[in-house]
């Protein structure tokens, strides 16, 4: 009974990933309003080194729709500037002298429309995250010498982690839509 339950354990622990893995995913898809998550992937050429964005200068929002990059060493504006632009993220860079400030475009009715599509399509991702641990759960309680009825009800186990993962991505699905769509 014991590798009963550690084979749920994996089962459940890699479905948990997958869901990790659709907030992070979530988090990179911007909803028009300012994050300074939107800026993780710049990196920035720090004395011949690229360095994260973040261990150079802090970033905040001070209002919903601007980004502000505040460098720790003034010289660092132009490479940062530079940086973004590189990243490609769709951002226009602005140097007031003191610090970079981004702001963000507000979303088109088809853009909201596109993220939400590529929200749809992460979800649908981590649901075959979820269906492919349920898989490999129910192949390794086959290799155990249970009997039928142990291995239905173990099999039963694993379907219902499985509908309780697929139902939590369901919602932060939902969520991530109304938050797209909301203007």
């Amino acid at each position: 009974m014991e590798e009963l339950n550690l084979i749920l354990e994996m089962a459940e622990e890699a479905m948990n990933k997958a869901l990790e893995h659709l907030d992070k995913s979530f988090i990179n898809i911007r909803a028009g309003k300012a994050n300074p998550v939107m800026l993780s992937p710049v990196k920035v050429d720090y004395y011949g080194t690229q360095t994260p964005l973040n261990q150079v200068a802090n970033v905040n929002t001070p209002d919903a729709q601007t980004l502000s990059v505040q460098p720790w060493e003034k010289a660092l504006i132009p490479e940062i500037e530079k940086a973004i632009m590189m990243a490609n993220l769709g951002l226009n860079p602005m140097n007031n002298g003191e610090s970079v400030i981004i702001n963000i475009p507000p979303l088109t009715e088809e853009r909201r429309r596109e993220l939400v599509k590529l929200a749809k399509v992460e979800a649908e991702h981590a649901k075959v995250g979820v269906r492919s641990a349920r898989k490999e759960a129910n192949a390794e309680l086959k290799k155990l010498e249970l009997s039928e009825d142990e291995l239905i009800n173990a099999e039963v186990d694993v379907q219902e982690a499985t509908d309780k993962f697929i139902a939590f991505i369901d919602d932060r699905f939902q969520i991530k839509e109304k938050e797209i769509m909301t203007v």
